[in-house]
This record gives C-alpha cells, sequence and structure tokens, in this order.
C-alpha cells in the first residue's frame, strides 16, 4: 500500500522475477518450460509469457537457475535453499538465523519480500562460493512469528495505517475503512495482519482493540504486555473456577501430610510482596545438627491438570513484574490468598528438608507434602537488621508494622543461625565455580498515580543471600534426586557462554585494565567473578555488568540436561515458585509422582512445555524490560533543564549511549550533534575519535549530558551532549 492513496502500488519486474523464482524453488527437482509456469501463475496472454522467458533468461545469467535441456529450467542446487528464522536487528536490516549455516546470512532490505522479524522461511543463498559475502532471499513465508502489533493510528478519509514503535518492524500497516473498530484518530491500538497480498508495499491489518491514548500511564502500560501477547486480565469462566475452588484446611488432608505446624516457620521477602510461595522452618536436632525446611506453596493441590485453570496457568507460564503492577500466573484468590503463606495461617504445602551439620552438609533429606503454620512474616530489611545487629530491637523504620518490636530469642538464633550457614553453602558454591552476578536493581519510588517521583536501587544483602541459598539447595536437590534415577524431569539449564562473545567482552574490559582467563573452565569462571567484584562500586559497574551478562548463554528449561554453568550444578530446576512460574508446578507434579512410585513419563510432551516456559519467560523480561525503560523516560520529562553525569555505555557508528550514574536512565547522543569536534566512529577502539581534536569518547567515558528529547511511545531518550569530565 501507498500511504498517498490507499491503493496497491507495483513492485516492478522484480517482483515478477521473484514469481517465477517461487515456483521453481518449491520444486527444487522438477523441470519447468515457460509454458509451465506461465500456468501456475495463471497467466495466458503473449505479453507475459515473453515476459517469462526474459526473466528466465536473467536468473539463469545470474545463477539462481539454470537450463539443463533446451528451455527448460530449474534451481541450481537444493542445497542453496535453507530454512531458518529472521533476525531483524533494526528497521533496515536482517539477517537469516539457521542451524544448517554457520554464520548468519545478511538479506538485502528488497529481498525480505513481506518477511518480518522471527519468521520462518525458506530462503534462497547466493555467493557462497565466489568468495564474497553470502546473502540471501526469502523465497517463502512458512510461518509468521507474529501477527499482532501495537502502534498509533492515523485515519484518513477512506482507509488508516497504524505505526509501530517497534524498532524491528519496518512497514507499517494498511487498516480498510471497514476494520476500524472504534478506534479514533491517534489512538493506541492493538492489530492483527490478516493479509499482505503480493504487490501490497503494506500489509492489511484490522484493529482488535483500542488501548487508548498516547503517552497516558495505563495506556502505556497496557501497550508493553499486548506488545507482547502477554494477557492482562483473567477470563471471567477461570476467575469464577478459582472462585468455586474448595480453599479450607481439612483434618482428613493433614492426615495425608507431614504435619509441620509446630516447627518455628517463617517468610523472609520484599516490603511490598503479596504472594508468599516460601518459607522457612528451623530446628536444633539432639545430634547437635539442624533441621532446616524449604517450604513451598502446594499450588498443584489446587490447580489440577486438565481444567481450564491449569490450561490458563500453562498459557501465561508465568506471572508479569511491571514496574508499578503484578500481572499474575493465576487468579489473587489463588496467589495472594489460599497459595500464599501468610503469617498465623495454616497452608498446604510441598517441602524439601535438610538435616545439616555445622559445615552446611547435607546428612538427610527427605521431600513431600505437608502442612504448616507460618509464625512470623519478616520484610527482608527486617531481617538484615537482626543479621546486622544479632538481633537487637528491629527499629519503627525497618519494621514492617512501622513500630519497635524485639524478635523471639528463637526466632533471632534461627535467622543468625541460618545466616551462618547460607555463608558456608554460598562459599562452596562459588569456590565450585558459580558466578556471582548481584547487579543492581534500578528501582522507582510511585506517587498515588504511578508517577515516577524517585530513584533507587536495589542489591542484595545477606538477607536475600540466605533466602536464594536455601533455594538454590532445594531446586538443586530435588533435581538430583529425580535426575540420578534417570527419569524426565524439568530441568533449568544454562550452557556455558560462548567463546567468541567473552573474547568481544575481553577486549571492552581491557581498556579499564581487567582481563578474563581463557587457560580452563575453572580459571575462567574465577577471572569472571574477579572482574565483577574489581568493577563493583566503580563508575563502570554497570557497564561491565550487563556486558558480562549479555556474553553468557540464555538459561532456559529443558527436559534434557546438560547442568547449570552460571551456578555451577550439575543438576538444578525450580521448584520453589510455583505461584508465578508454571515450571515449578510441573516440578512439583512430576516429584510426587515419582515419590508414588509412577514411571517415567513422555521427554517429548514435557520439552514441548518447557519450550513454551521458556518462550514466555523471555517475552515477560521483555515486557518488564520495556516498563522500565518507560518509567525512566517519564521521570527524566521532569528533568530536562538538568545536567547529568554519564557514562559512555554504547558507542556507534550514529553517536554514543550514556547512562547517567544517579538513576541508570540510558540515552543517545547523536554523532552530528556533538559539536566540539567532527567524529568518525572507529570500530576498532570502540570510541568516536575527533578529527581535529583527536580527542576520544569510548566506553566508560564520564560525559555530562542534558536531556533534549523523552519519547514515551518509543521508551527513547534523546541527550545533548555537553562535555567530557576531565
Amino acid at each position: 500500500m501507498s500511504k498517498k492513496n490507499g491503493k496497491p502500488s507495483g513492485k516492478k519486474e522484480k517482483d515478477f522475477s521473484h514469481k517465477i523464482f517461487k515456483v521453481l524453488s518449491k520444486n527444487p527437482n522438477k523441470l519447468f518450460n515457460y509454458k509451465q509456469i506461465a500456468a501456475v501463475l495463471e497467466l495466458n496472454d503473449t505479453n507475459s509469457r515473453n515476459q517469462i522467458i526474459k526473466e528466465l533468461q536473467y536468473l539463469a545469467s545470474k545463477e539462481k537457475i539454470e537450463e539443463t535441456d533446451k528451455g527448460k529450467y530449474r534451481v541450481i542446487s537444493k542445497a542453496d535453499y535453507v530454512e531458518g528464522t529472521i533476525d531483524m536487528t533494526t528497521r533496515k536490516t536482517a539477517y537469516f538465523v539457521s542451524p544448517e549455516v554457520e554464520d548468519d546470512v545478511f538479506i538485502p532490505t528488497n529481498n525480505l519480500n513481506h518477511a518480518l522479524d522471527g519468521d520462518r522461511v525458506k530462503v534462497y543463498i547466493y555467493n557462497r562460493r565466489r568468495g564474497r559475502r553470502p546473502e540471501a532471499e526469502v523465497v517463502e513465508i512458512l510461518e509468521r512469528h507474529k501477527t499482532e502489533f501495537v502502534g498509533v493510528i492515523d485515519i484518513q478519509k477512506n482507509f488508516a495505517f497504524v505505526a509501530t514503535a517497534n524498532p524491528k518492524m519496518y512497514t507499517d500497516i494498511f487498516i480498510p475503512k471497514n476494520k476500524l473498530g472504534e478506534a479514533e484518530n491517534g489512538d493506541v491500538v492493538l492489530v492483527r495482519i490478516e493479509d499482505w497480498p503480493a504487490k501490497a508495499d503494506s500489509p492489511f491489518g484490522e484493529v482488535l482493540q483500542v488501548l487508548g491514548k498516547p503517552g497516558e500511564h495505563n495506556t502505556e502500560m497496557h501497550a508493553i504486555l499486548a506488545e507482547y501477547g502477554l494477557p492482562y486480565d483473567f477470563p471471567v469462566e477461570v476467575e469464577a473456577f478459582a472462585q468455586k475452588l474448595d480453599t479450607a484446611i481439612h483434618p482428613e488432608e493433614i492426615a495425608r501430610r507431614r504435619d509441620m505446624r509446630d516447627v518455628l516457620t517463617f517468610t523472609i521477602d520484599p516490603r511490598d510482596a503479596k504472594d508468599f510461595d516460601d518459607a522457612l522452618s528451623f530446628q536444633k536436632l539432639e545430634n547437635g545438627n539442624y533441621e532446616i525446611g524449604i517450604h513451598i506453596a502446594d499450588v498443584s493441590h489446587y490447580v489440577q491438570e486438565g481444567t481450564i485453570l491449569d490450561e490458563e496457568a500453562y498459557n501465561r507460564a508465568t506471572s508479569v513484574y511491571l514496574v508499578d503492577r503484578v500481572v499474575p500466573m493465576l487468579p489473587e484468590v489463588l496467589s495472594n490468598f489460599a497459595c500464599s503463606l501468610r503469617p498465623h495461617e495454616e497452608k498446604y504445602t510441598f517441602s524439601a528438608i535438610f538435616e545439616l551439620n555445622e559445615k552446611a552438609e547435607v546428612q538427610k533429606q527427605w521431600f513431600g507434602r505437608t502442612v504448616i503454620y507460618s509464625d512470623q512474616r519478616f520484610a527482608y530489611e527486617e531481617a538484615q537488621h537482626i543479621i546486622e545487629t544479632k538481633g537487637n530491637a528491629i527499629p519503627a523504620e525497618t519494621s514492617l508494622s512501622g513500630k519497635d518490636y524485639t524478635v523471639s530469642d528463637e526466632i533471632k538464633d534461627a535467622v543468625l543461625k541460618m545466616d551462618q550457614l547460607a555463608k558456608i553453602l554460598r562459599k562452596k558454591r562459588m569456590a565450585s565455580g558459580a558466578i556471582s552476578f548481584d547487579k543492581v536493581e534500578v528501582k522507582f519510588n510511585l506517587n498515588e498515580q504511578a508517577e515516577p517521583v524517585g530513584v533507587y536501587f536495589k542489591e542484595a544483602k545477606d538477607s536475600n543471600k540466605l533466602i536464594e541459598e536455601f533455594m538454590l539447595l532445594a531446586n538443586k536437590k530435588v533435581a538430583e534426586f529425580i535426575g540420578k534415577q534417570n527419569k524426565t524431569f524439568v530441568y533449568r539449564i544454562h550452557d556455558e557462554p560462548d567463546q567468541d562473545k567473552l573474547i568481544n567482552l575481553q577486549t571492552v574490559i581491557s581498556k579499564f585494565g581487567y582481563s578474563i582467563s581463557f587457560k580452563s573452565k575453572e580459571a575462567m569462571a574465577k577471572s569472571i567473578n574477579n572482574l565483577l567484584e574489581e568493577a563493583h562500586g566503580k563508575k563502570e559497574q554497570n557497564l561491565v555488568d550487563t556486558l558480562t551478562i549479555r556474553s553468557m548463554s540464555k538459561a532456559k528449561y529443558s527436559t534434557q540436561n546438560i547442568g547449570h554453568y552460571g551456578l555451577a550444578f550439575e543438576y538444578y530446576s525450580h521448584f520453589t515458585s510455583p505461584i508465578r512460574r508454571y515450571p515449578d508446578v510441573m516440578a512439583h507434579r512430576l516429584l510426587q509422582h515419582y515419590l508414588d512410585g509412577g514411571k517415567s513419563v513422555d521427554d517429548e510432551v514435557y520439552e514441548e512445555k518447557c519450550a513454551h516456559s521458556s518462550n514466555m519467560e523471555n517475552l515477560a523480561a521483555n515486557a518488564e524490560r520495556d516498563s522500565i525503560k518507560y518509567m525512566q523516560v517519564k521521570y527524566m520529562i521532569d528533568h530536562k533543564d538538568q545536567e547529568f553525569l554519564g557514562v559512555i555505555s554504547g558507542v556507534t557508528e550514529w553517536g554514543i549511549y550514556v547512562e547517567i550514574i544517579e538513576n541508570k536512565c540510558e540515552g543517545m547522543c547523536r554523532i552530528r550533534e556533538i559539536k566540539d569536534d567532527y567524529y568518525t566512529f572507529d570500530e576498532k577502539q570502540y570510541a568516536l575519535v575527533g578529527e581535529v581534536t583527536h580527542n576520544l569518547l569510548q566506553l566508560g567515558d564520564e560525559v555530562y549530558v542534558k536531556v533534549k528529547n523523552a519519547d514515551l511511545v518509543k521508551k527513547q531518550l534523546d541527550f545533548y551532549y555537553l562535555r567530557k569530565n576531565e
């Protein structure tokens, strides 16, 4: 489509050539003459037939097809046709990715032939045998990765277009007048692509939902969720099903479980948490050892397989944590009440119970269903105060109640001993080669209208690490228990880092005086930990942390266990958060199935569920990142006249990215607007170089900037470059 008149426009002869090429590529072993191709294309006029003859000769001259007999053609080599995925890096740059090709293959924009980011396609790869950089042309779209998009609608007299803020979407979407729904000009809408005619410049779509006006807070939050296909509300029938569940605690069910209600039990969670997945119990045994229970909400007791509640939980696969709200995996009656391990309430749990000695060595272990009573709820800050002061009274400014109070000696001793054991577990883990990612989290102080009025940073302290170590212990031991039986299970796996990415990381961090050892797996892990430790608290910390994380492989769910590199565990699963992660629900069900003597389940069925869970986790993470970017842009709108000191976090041919030190907001200074010299990009130095002054602007340099533009819809900041901090 053309925006000027709304009528389909042709794509010249190339489109015709592509159609012929497509006919041949779909039948790589068959010979075609011009008459047969004309019949397939339903063309019977003389001009079209003559054009086909010319295009066949052209394609043969380009070595895309060959003339085997006089007037009979076929594609040159089946091996040059490969199936894979489109990876758009920008609106104008695309690559073809496939396990069948060693390196990603560049696709010129005019060779995409209507393919979009993430689409599964068949391509023709050419220039393979000439020593030139291979390129690809899409010959067939096998499966659309995505058909729904969010954008702003521009309504004309007889039609409309939707332009998306998605940096990988290179076209707008044409909306016929009868497919506008309730949309008004300028609305943010969710649209679905329904068709893309061969001669149309833009795909044809339909408005599915009006999200609101651009820049409005709720509109943008809903737009983030809609962009990634994430739900916001529960279907009425799912809510109704959840409301009818029997959530009472019954004596006959207690009788089927290990009764832990008389054992000291407490939770430690964020101050603003509403769902409490896990609780810890503690008691000292007569032999001098310690029994520590990791008690997890028994979600699978309520969420039964085959119900609409289970289907909805599986489809969501995870809760989504945006800056100002949580979109839960389970309805509130479960996530915040029945399954939440709230203080002074009896709850059904699934537990991993360990007997540990003073060296934090596991002497005995037990897994099974339990019932508990939580004696107290702690915020991380309260538990941290106990650890730091060895049990002094918790002051009003730290306590959840807003009042001073003193914990009992029993709870104080439990927290301090568990902290001591957790530190031993962590030390052992790090000695085994675990990577210590204590990346600073950006958090916002929000007012009643959910407007950001301040930025602060959350860093893991001893109380966070106490919980982390015991959750890791449970996850590890559950996975190990089943893994050593060679039965199908849902693992959380993490592959070793890509060597090329680590070499690129080495190039960048060497500018700050750091290095990575490649002598062995153990030496590499140790050097990465040293890097993270040495950079801690320095101006380049966030840059180093971010680049190091990017060099790591992505963790995912799978039935094929390869261990967890980042944690240095041979076996690892997710068992401890079933309120917010569906893989944990699967782990609970499988564990109980095997405890009951069940046979190993079909790994293909569970592998498919693992792939779905990994995909939904990635979408949720993207949405969470977008919500943080949105809040950062919104926060900076009110600070346009302020100078900020930042660190150069990225250098490209079009400018530098700068991350402000005091709030971690990142924006771009475009190269043409840096006025103190004429700068060019030096790829080897990851720097912009001034032609007259030879001034360098490179990664890690401190510079002063000011906000030029804050775009809430695109979630982008543009900065004025002021000067370098010498």
